[in-house]
């Protein structure tokens, strides 16, 4: 796929949104798909999902190919995104170190992949555990960093009235049902778990090194400039304890078609209309495989590199994964973005929906 200013990309909602297509003859021409095949994609989710509330947007060749929806969402309702949040603050951190490249940070400071995370925190000092200062930027982005997770019963930052969330994260107080992630389960960099503690660290850090906040930073320098105009991020912390700041790992509220922005912008491997909004070099990286722990996981995006995550999709494919079955998908080698928001299910099986959009794709 091209990534010059040649390739199409759809004003904001506001200014017309995207181009679609309409009935059968222009689905199998132009966007190379069977309509009787995408017309069973929606039977499908409605049959399995009939008791939640969820839109699905279907982007191929730069057109708004069909959209389904429950008959109480409209085009325009927003779904926080769980988790799907954390390839957005991954996006973010890729062009705070991009900056850092560029001599562009304030006070020229210099941040690296490899910068030890627990220098730039001093709310984390001092340590509640010595190993903490070998815990880098990588890996809290990699879910590396020895601090607990889900492996350990660790889910979400569930905090009590009188506990802070940043508190919990950095092992200061425990979350409101008695647990503690002030002891690190490992070594940094020798075990992956899944870890909403250590990705908040992540706000934290980006607010003293940027001097300014995440969410901000990036609705700036990247989702404003995409079109996105409805898309809101929550925060957390203050009322006595620390921040309020950017929610890492989750609080991003927006609606299928705006979410499928973000993906088409990946999918164009961080390139708008001509403009390189973010990093060439973070992107390819960041939607690999990052680490051998779980080669299933890139830079804050899910990825297929090993061909594990799923099997039957191309290596190349990679997504943004939520709770609730909120999920956005890209596969550059079929021009392919599809982006789900929802009020659930909690469970997930990814083949009866991408699996089934891209047979749904007729052969050239």
């Amino acid at each position: 796929m091209s990534l010059t200013s040649e390739v199409y990309y759809p004003p904001a909602e506001s200014q017309g949104g995207w181009r679609w297509l309409d009935g059968p003859d222009e689905l199998r021409t132009v966007a190379g798909m069977d309509p009787k095949s995408l017309d069973l994609v929606r039977e499908n989710q409605e049959l399995l999902h009939a008791g939640d509330s969820w839109g699905i947007v279907i982007i191929r060749h730069g057109y708004l190919v069909r959209e389904f929806y429950t008959f109480n969402v409209l085009i325009p309702t927003v779904f926080d995104i769980w988790s799907g949040t954390k390839s957005f603050t991954g996006t973010a951190w890729g062009l705070l170190l991009d900056d850092s490249r560029q001599g562009k940070l304030p006070n020229s400071q210099k941040i690296e992949l490899d910068s030890s995370a627990y220098s730039f925190l001093p709310e984390g000092h001092p340590l509640t555990d010595s190993r903490k200062e070998r815990i880098t930027i990588r890996h809290l982005l990699t879910m590396t960093s020895g601090i607990a997770g889900e492996s350990q019963g660790i889910r979400g930052m569930p905090t009590a009235t009188q506990h802070g969330p940043f508190e919990y994260a950095l092992g200061r107080s425990p979350n409101r049902f008695g647990k503690w992630v002030d002891k690190l389960v490992a070594e940094p960099g020798t075990v992956w778990d899944y870890s909403d503690p250590a990705m908040s660290h992540l706000a934290l850090l980006f607010a003293h090194i940027a001097g300014q906040e995440m969410s901000e930073f990036l609705h700036e320098r990247v989702l404003a400039p995409i079109g996105i105009e409805h898309l809101s991020w929550n925060i957390q912390g203050g009322s006595g304890f620390l921040g309020p700041h950017t929610n890492a790992h989750t609080g991003i509220n927006v609606s299928a078609r705006e979410l499928a922005r973000f993906g088409y912008l990946a999918l164009h491997n961080g390139v708008w209309a001509g403009q390189p909004l973010i990093p060439t070099w973070w992107m390819e990286m960041a939607t690999q495989s990052s680490q051998m722990l779980n080669p299933d996981y890139g830079f804050t995006w899910w990825v297929n590199t090993a061909g594990t995550n799923w099997p039957a999709l191309p290596r190349v494919a990679f997504a943004l994964s939520g709770y609730r079955s909120n999920r956005c998908y890209i596969i550059p080698s079929l021009d392919l973005v599809v982006a789900r928001v929802g009020s659930g299910p909690s469970t997930w099986n990814d083949q009866a929906l991408i699996g089934d959009i891209v047979s749904a794709i007729l052969p050239e």
